[in-house]
């Protein structure tokens, strides 16, 4: 007859030393009712605590309008783009409409949208990016919208070079609504 092997139990018990108690009890469970128990818990301490209340979300027609963050529309875009070979990486400006190589590759900026200075940045490019062929030959290889803060999120998919979107030049300021001043 096997003895049982405790020894897991009491490695267990030894790292869970300074951990509370729930969290001790939810990595016994299993997976699924580690992830339900997980899921539930904030709703269970609300419940617990009378004086907190949600408020619903309004309803169309019900409560304000929230306006859009406007966005800048900018004349230029700008790009990195690698060389794997030579692992050389090149920032590029290219305007909007107007085709720049970058290599055997031909990069065309759409639009370049920013955000003004008091917002989050995020900076977006609709770009087709076309592969040019040793038989002059054109390919398109990317068509779609890059994101400067996440660039692999879209990016350009090239055995030689890689192509991503870092910023945008040269757009006007959204102009602020015209309002009564202090003193009017």
């Amino acid at each position: 007859m096997r003895r049982p092997d405790f020894g897991r139990y009491v490695a267990l018990t030894r790292f869970s030393r300074g951990i509370s108690p729930i969290v001790r009890a939810v990595r016994r469970l299993p997976p699924a009712a580690a992830l339900a128990a997980t899921l539930l818990a904030p709703a269970a301490a609300l419940a617990q605590n009378p004086g907190t209340s949600v408020a619903p979300a309004p309803r169309s027609g019900q409560g304000e309008v929230i306006a859009p963050t406007p966005r800048i529309e900018n004349p230029v875009a700008v790009f990195n783009g690698l060389d794997k070979i030579t692992g050389r990486i090149t920032e590029f400006d290219v305007p909007i409409e107007k085709t720049v190589a970058f290599g055997a590759l031909k990069v065309t900026p759409h639009v370049c949208y920013t955000r003004p200075p008091t917002e989050q940045p995020n900076t977006t490019s609709y770009v087709d990016v076309d592969e040019l062929s040793l038989k002059n030959e054109q390919r398109r290889i990317f068509s779609g919208w890059m994101f400067a803060s996440s660039p692999g999120l879209s990016s350009v998919e090239h055995p030689i070079y890689d192509v991503w979107l870092i910023d945008c030049k040269g757009g006007a300021r959204p102009e602020a609504p015209q309002g009564p001043t202090l003193g009017e």
